[in-house]
């Protein structure tokens, strides 16, 4: 089998729709051309690059299937702001991933309420069926853009605690590990893509059937026992989960 390589031309060089591609991504990602600036128009790329219509064309069609780029017909290409992106492979909150970044976080807290647990949930918590639960639904916006809507469930004890606890602005699990002493342990993470009703699209300030990234959570306290679950939705235009995939006993590679 043989390894997956970036194409290149005979003389070693990359392709010449890849070198545009790459030059433009680094000045998209350097700032100098900062989120909704204008690119240089088609015409001005083939002569900054000396290259061919065809080739800035691929190059922009790469760019915008990355999300990078949005091209607007009769407007010219746009700079799009890059998607945040959290590391899927570690237990963390939102503001707790973001904030290292140099990201800003705020919460709008949209709804706390209690409801009954029901099969499906108390399934999950291991709690009776009849059990209540509070209900905390946040929206979390990111440098000032409203980027998802997460969905908490816990134990009615445990949301009587949170009642007063500053949910718009601090992590729920800042909040648990640090006033309620709660050791977290592991999560169990289902990752699925849906669209967007009308209802969320508000929130989000998206346009209904956009797409989001769902995000199901079930969190274990350290000795095991289950503590929560939420459902996290990210618009997928502006928001990406990362993870490191280590392969373990491998082999080496034969031609």
């Amino acid at each position: 089998m043989r390894r997956r390589t970036t194409p290149q031309s005979a003389s070693g060089e990359l392709p010449l729709h890849l070198r545009v591609q790459e030059g433009l991504r680094a000045r998209l990602l350097d700032g100098t051309y900062p989120p909704q600036s204008r690119l240089p128009s088609e015409h001005a790329l083939c002569a900054q690059f000396q290259v061919s219509r065809i080739t800035v064309r691929q190059a922009l069609a790469a760019l915008q299937n990355e999300g990078l780029v949005q091209k607007i017909q009769g407007r010219g290409t746009f700079a799009c702001r890059p998607r945040a992106a959290q590391n899927v492979s570690t237990l963390q909150g939102f503001a707790e991933a973001m904030a290292p970044l140099g990201h800003d976080v705020r919460n709008r807290l949209h709804q706390f309420r209690y409801v009954p647990a029901g099969e499906s949930l108390a399934g999950r918590l291991q709690l009776p069926a009849t059990a209540l639960l509070a209900e905390i639904g946040r929206v979390r916006v990111l440098d000032g853009q409203p980027i998802s809507y997460e969905t908490t469930y816990v134990p009615e004890v445990l949301g009587q605690a949170l009642a007063g606890a500053d949910l718009a602005h601090r992590d729920l699990f800042h909040i648990l590990e640090h006033d309620g002493r709660v050791a977290l342990g592991h999560a169990d993470v289902a990752i699925t893509s849906e669209l967007a009703d009308e209802a969320l699209c508000t929130l989000l300030q998206c346009h209904t059937g956009s797409p989001v990234l769902r995000i199901d959570r079930l969190v274990f306290e350290a000795g095991g026992a289950p503590l929560l679950y939420e459902t996290l939705r990210f618009r997928a235009d502006a928001f990406q989960y990362r993870m490191r995939v280590d392969r373990q006993g491998r082999t080496a590679l034969r031609p």
